[in-house]
């Protein structure tokens, strides 16, 4: 229960830093900007959205059982009950699929507009016959490339951490072959890290 609360939100806030990204860096100055208020508009719509899906179970949507290890609780996606199968399904599809095309979208488009600023800066300076509009081009990273490595490695750990874990849960709603108990718990330990992995990267950004 409390790991499908947290790791629901960790994904849903991933979705809603993207979604801010997008608006201030591909919108500019035409975007409608993110006040206090609207953020903890967006923040309590997360935390909501989040429980919804965790307390649906205890109202007959959906079923909560033992994983691979008996020792922490889970989706159960072995019940052979449409109810509890489209639970998983729906599940899949708004708490994953939804923010993960949500976060392609966005960071397509912010690589896409800093890309072109940075080509635009390039330009311009060639044209004042200058190596550089920026002074500390040579001894830093390019910003796009220091963006794209950002978007790149947070989206391929979102990817690591979840995509294994709706595998076998898609697995065990369509019947397919079944897992061994070890394979089923390092799928759950993968999923139930991901809160962590997303601080660490941003940390790093920030000193590279």
């Amino acid at each position: 229960m409390w790991g499908s609360l947290f790791g629901c939100n960790s994904i849903l806030s991933m979705m809603a830093i993207a979604f801010d990204r997008y608006n201030v860096i591909v919108k500019g100055i035409s975007a409608t900007p993110f006040t206090i208020k609207r953020s903890l508009l967006w923040i309590l719509l997360i935390w909501l959205f989040s429980a919804l899906w965790t307390v649906f179970p205890f109202f007959g949507w959906g079923k909560y059982g033992p994983e691979g290890n008996m020792t922490a609780c889970g989706t159960d996606y072995l019940v052979p009950d449409f109810l509890h199968r489209s639970y998983i399904f729906f599940y899949g599809l708004f708490v994953y699929f939804m923010p993960l095309f949500s976060i392609i979208y966005s960071y397509y488009f912010i690589l896409s507009a800093v890309s072109a600023h940075e080509k635009s800066m390039r330009e311009q300076a060639k044209k004042m016959n200058v190596a550089s509009l920026r002074s500390s081009e040579n001894a830093n990273t390019s910003t796009e490339h220091k963006l794209a490595k950002v978007a790149l490695v947070t989206i391929s750990l979102w990817f690591m951490a979840w995509t294994p874990y709706l595998v076998v849960n898609f697995m065990g709603i369509f019947d397919a072959p079944p897992i061994a108990p070890l394979n089923t718990i390092w799928c759950s330990l993968f999923a139930k890290c991901s809160a962590i992995y997303n601080p660490i990267v941003f940390r790093g950004a920030i000193f590279d």
